[in-house]
């Protein structure tokens, strides 16, 4: 029996696939640095994976990292891989990026790249603001006007068009990775 609730969450209004992705600038983070960057900039350069989580330092954020980062996708790594192996990159020769956004600073999204050995970068959006603008917003109980993103994802292709999306109906709750994967390979 786990130690925490399950709670569902309320319906919601998000993007949904077929939609145009909301663009938005925020500072986007590496394991060296950060600087402001756009979505649009993004996905100008091939497919992005989107992929909205709780505050850094929160176990779903760790859960979630931690599958991406096993299995790879979009990586440095798997692209030497399958380049090794003679075969196709895993997303059908596309070069996918990967990205987080939550609500935790650019320090704070520093150390999780730094501690998780992390490949990807996150955008840091403390004030939820691009929650808001995709449909996924959480209240958190008992922090009156606190909120984060709900777990979300979304697979854009280079003109921000929704190609697959998941957001979480209830708290915790995780992406189905083997549909996310096979909508990757579809690209």
């Amino acid at each position: 029996m786990p130690d925490f609730d399950v709670v569902s969450l309320p319906d919601t209004d998000h993007v949904a696939e077929g939609d145009t992705a909301p663009d938005f600038t925020r500072p986007l983070v590496n394991d060296e640095y950060w600087e402001d960057a756009a979505l649009s900039d993004l996905t100008d350069e091939g497919p992005v994976l989107l992929v909205f989580f709780t505050m850094d330092g929160a176990f779903p954020a760790t859960y979630i990292w931690n599958e991406i980062r096993e299995r790879n996708w979009g990586s440095e790594a798997q692209r030497a891989s399958d380049e090794a192996s003679g075969e196709t990159a895993s997303n059908d020769g596309h070069d996918l990026t990967i990205v987080g956004l939550s609500i935790s600073d650019p320090y704070a999204h520093k150390q999780l790249v730094e501690e998780r050995g992390m490949d990807y970068r996150l955008f840091s959006d403390p004030q939820n603001g691009v929650a808001e603008e995709y449909g996924i917003v959480h209240d958190l109980d008992g922090m009156a006007g606190v909120s984060e993103p709900r777990p979300a994802a979304f697979l854009l292709d280079e003109d921000r068009t929704v190609e697959y999306a998941w957001v979480a109906e209830e708290w915790p709750d995780f992406p189905d990775y083997d549909d996310v994967e096979a909508a990757i390979e579809e690209l």
